[in-house]
Formats: C-alpha cells, sequence, structure tokens
C-alpha cells in the first residue's frame, strides 16, 4: 500500500516501470505471434477455391459492366436517329405520327415490316411512311393496335417519282433487293443522269409531293431499245430503321 502510494503521488517508481515494460515487451511480442500469423495467413494463403470464386465474381460482374456500356451506346445512337427523325418531321407540312418497326416479314419474297401502333391512332390503308431520309412504303393492313407496311423495294410496289433537277416523270418500282429500285419505261433519249434525286410526284394522290425517294445509280442506253434502263437507291434506310413517321396527308383528310 505505502508502495503504490508513493507512486501514485509522486511517481517514485517511474523508472523501475519503464525497466519492467523493457523486460517484458518481448514477452507481449512472442504472445501476439499466433494472432499475427492468423491475420498473415487470412491475408496470403488463400485457398485456390476461394481465389477461383472471386475471380467468377470478378469475371460476372465485369461482364455485367461491359452489357451496360453496350446498352449505353445502342442508346446513344438510337437518341441520334430519333433526333433525325424529328429534324425531318420538322420540315412536313402534313400531319405525323411517330412509329416503332416492332417486325419483320419472314418471307424473303415480301418486303413488309410491322408498326405498333393501327387503327386506333387512325392510321389507314394506303397511307406514306417516311423517315429521317425519305419514303419507306405505304400501310396495307391495319389492324387496332398494329400496322403492315408494304416497303418501296416490294417488287409489287411501285411510286410515281419525278427527277427533282429537271420535273421528268417516272414510276419507281421495287426490284425484290432492299437497296435497288427501278424505273420502268424511261425513253433513253430521255434527260436523267446517274445522280439524279428521284421525289415523289403526287400523281395519283397517295404520295404528297416532294419527299425523297431515291437517288438514280445506273443508266444503260442501248441504241437497239427505246427504253433506258435506270435503277437507283432508296434514300431511306428500309433495311435498318428502328422509327418511322406515318404521314396525314390534306388529301386524306378532306376525304374523310
Amino acid at each position: 500500500m505505502v508502495l503504490i502510494t508513493a507512486d501514485l503521488r509522486y511517481n517514485s517508481l517511474e523508472a523501475t516501470r519503464s525497466v519492467m515494460d523493457a523486460v517484458v515487451a518481448p514477452i507481449y511480442w512472442v504472445a501476439d505471434i499466433p494472432t499475427r500469423l492468423s491475420r498473415w495467413g487470412d491475408t496470403n494463403l488463400r485457398t485456390r477455391g476461394s481465389l477461383l470464386e472471386e475471380n467468377a465474381r470478378l469475371r460476372r460482374e465485369n461482364l455485367v459492366l461491359e452489357g451496360r456500356s453496350q446498352q449505353i451506346a445502342a442508346l446513344r445512337a438510337e437518341n441520334t436517329r430519333l433526333r433525325a427523325l424529328l429534324n425531318s418531321s420538322a420540315l412536313l407540312q402534313d400531319d405525323i405520327l411517330v412509329a416503332e418497326v416492332i417486325g419483320v416479314s419472314p418471307d424473303p419474297v415480301r418486303h413488309e415490316v410491322i408498326l405498333n401502333t393501327g387503327e386506333s391512332a387512325g392510321v389507314y390503308i394506303g397511307q406514306p411512311i417516311i423517315d429521317a431520309a425519305g419514303l419507306v412504303g405505304q400501310v396495307i393492313h391495319a389492324s387496332e393496335r398494329s400496322a403492315r407496311i408494304l416497303l418501296i423495294t416490294d417488287s409489287t410496289h411501285s411510286v410515281p417519282v419525278q427527277v427533282n433537277r429537271n420535273g421528268v416523270r417516272g414510276i419507281a418500282e421495287g426490284s425484290g433487293d432492299l437497296g435497288t429500285l427501278q424505273l420502268q419505261h424511261i425513253a433513253a433519249t430521255t434527260d436523267i443522269r446517274e445522280g439524279d434525286l428521284l421525289v415523289t410526284s403526287g400523281m395519283g394522290g397517295r404520295f404528297p409531293q416532294g419527299y425523297p425517294v431515291g437517288t438514280v445509280t445506273l443508266i444503260e442506253r442501248d441504241p437497239g431499245k427505246a427504253f433506258a434502263r435506270i435503277l437507283a437507291e432508296p434514300a431511306a434506310a428500309l433495311d435498318r430503321t428502328r422509327y418511322v413517321l406515318l404521314v396525314f396527308s390534306d388529301n386524306q383528310a378532306s376525304a374523310e
């Protein structure tokens, strides 16, 4: 009790305490060896199974992140296409409705697509369809919630056109190839050139005047034939367009 009291009041045993701490320090270090060995083992001696499991987990997480990155890229591209579509709609004088392509005809001979809107939105048979670049086709069947579109390249489709440069008229028919239109019964002496833009002429009242249809890519004139062979490339992206515009023309409004 006297020693404790003296130590508390006068720190008389400070030197002795320092010596004892130095003496017992190695004992503390040796006693802590099992704990340090356990920590070292947890950190450096993991089993092969745990490493494989962690590697698999990291692979899964990386795959998820890559998938999300691809989706972001797809959304960015889709946003670009929608902006182009909206910019084209701003130039139209007719009323329009945006629709999405949700299906493609499995028959390789038929060039048809299915839209996610129908009669409930006012869609009617014969309605013109365009995208951001030009004429896509027309509605051939409409149900309550969907519509079937015949593309301009289908072998049964034709559209009255005119050369934008000089007004020469003709009929652009589908060739059965998504990348090709053909102009029939154009005289060999007609003033038409490769690179000429073809637009809808408005003849027949089905398609409003002025929509781009295609660009002339080939002209073959045979001296022994009265008509030239003329091919054109469609202006619209028929094989990859996702969103289209349904055009409500003044002619249809007046007919109703």
